[in-house]
């Protein structure tokens, strides 16, 4: 193989392990930032003044870039093996993660904002491991409060707070 570069096998496994996953968090965060970019253009810019379809992407996608590049330099800063060593998978904090916003497009279709607020606050906070039923309860229940204050009464969005059925 070429000099600097990784030969297949034993050597490409350490190579990759000793990435850290900064750099690939920075690097899918700029994938993300340039895709925002590219489809962003696809509508009409407008001005800072009048804002057109296309802004908020372009400004997002160049802000998520810019993160990105910041994050995957952070990476080469180095650090201790302890540190750059890959935590396992926290499988369950992921799908009561993945299972809030799920809940809450369900039980908001067929229940209103209140028992879909609460049942994505309340399955989201269970995925730490730390967090009691009770803990999870207490901070749904003001999630919720807030929740309809703002949106209901302050921003006046059109979720009915309590509904039954799909119509």
């Amino acid at each position: 193989m070429r000099r600097g570069f990784p030969t297949p096998g034993a050597d490409h496994v350490d190579f990759l392990l000793r990435l850290k996953r900064d750099y690939f968090a920075g690097a899918l965060m700029v994938v993300i930032g340039l895709v925002a970019v590219n489809e962003g253009h696809n509508y009409p810019l407008g001005t800072l003044q009048k804002m057109g379809p296309g802004y908020f992407p372009v400004a997002l996608g160049i802000i998520l870039i810019g993160l990105g590049i910041l994050i995957a330099g952070t990476a080469s800063t180095g650090g201790t093996e302890e540190q750059q060593a890959l935590p396992h998978a926290e499988w369950r904090g992921w799908a009561c993660i993945i299972a809030g916003p799920v809940l809450f497009v369900i039980f908001g279709k067929f229940a209103g904002l209140l028992p879909a607020t609460f049942a994505c606050v309340f399955v989201a906070a269970l995925g730490d491991r730390e967090m009691t039923l009770k803990q999870a309860a207490i901070l749904s229940a003001g999630a919720t409060a807030f929740g309809i204050l703002l949106f209901s009464y302050g921003l006046k969005i059109s979720m009915p707070i309590l509904k039954w059925g799909a119509a």
